[in-house]
């Protein structure tokens, strides 16, 4: 039913929305030593994964859908649908920008490819090179170039309170886009690269956001207790066990907490102990 909504109510569930600038992705590797070896030859350093994760400047988050089965005879004029399975999308794209020192997005998934095809420069055991015109591919085993876990899309706030994490199971890079290079006025170099993977999950992490107080009316009786609180914010009543008594002006209530205690207040941490500074 329609209804009026308040200042507070619009501002709690409307001005409060995701930002899509605020995301990390973490590039996990297969746990094979071999690939872990070639990389390390290929790269000619230590491989900076911290770096190459800090590079990702887009990324996606994943889609699905359900695939049904129509069923047009159980009940007359009426057709169903019953779910048989999730379609997950069939990659995700990655983009990196190029540090200039020694282009890393580029080379680390040029040479995750270059394992999978086990593709040689020189002839070494087949004979023959990947410059030859009788040059031929043969490919490694799945288990050796595919990451089972750990390649993670996270999504959260600039608050850092409230997150979402993508993380796909088997993965590899099966593609890298074109970066096209020019005279042109300069930009930035950036590789985009298209992981497969096989299925995806969520793990959903809420924080506990407390909700915004209604604001309080500025009666003379609250408006007296934030001048009072501006001078002498904590009162020298104490309780029976030792406590002392703490007055927020921005509300109405007063609030008892032990000596030396720390206190959030407009904003502000104190302690009982301390004056306040607004």
């Amino acid at each position: 039913m329609p209804s009026a909504k308040g200042i507070n109510q619009i501002r709690t569930n409307l001005l409060r929305p995701a930002l899509t600038s605020h995301f990390e992705v973490e590039i996990s590797l297969p746990n094979n030593q071999g690939f872990r070896s070639f990389l390390r030859d290929n790269l000619k350093s230590s491989f900076d994964q911290q770096r190459l994760n800090l590079m990702c400047s887009e990324a996606v988050l994943p889609g699905s859908s359900l695939a049904t089965l129509e069923l047009d005879n159980d009940h007359t004029g009426v057709t169903e649908r019953h779910v048989h399975r999730r379609v997950y999308d069939d990659r995700i794209d990655l983009t990196f920008y190029v540090n200039v020192d020694n282009y890393l997005p580029i080379i680390f998934f040029e040479s995750w490819i270059k394992y999978v095809s086990a593709e040689q420069i020189t002839g070494g055991s087949r004979g023959v090179g990947v410059a030859s015109k009788n040059y031929f591919y043969r490919m490694k085993y799945p288990d050796d170039y595919i990451a089972d876990q750990g390649l993670i899309v996270r999504k959260f706030e600039r608050d850092y309170k409230s997150k979402l994490t993508y993380e796909f199971i088997r993965s590899f890079p099966i593609s890298i886009t074109s970066m096209p290079v020019s005279y042109d006025t300069s930009s930035l170099l950036k590789c985009t690269v298209s992981m497969s993977y096989i299925r995806y999950f969520v793990k959903e992490m809420r924080a506990n956001i407390s909700q915004p107080k209604p604001n309080t009316p500025n009666t003379p009786d609250n408006q007296a207790r934030f001048n009072a609180a501006s001078f002498d914010p904590f009162s020298a009543g104490t309780g029976e066990s030792g406590q002392s008594t703490v007055f927020n002006p921005f509300g109405s209530q007063t609030t008892i907490y032990e000596p030396g205690q720390r206190v959030t207040i407009g904003g502000k941490t104190y302690t009982t102990d301390e004056s306040l500074d607004f």
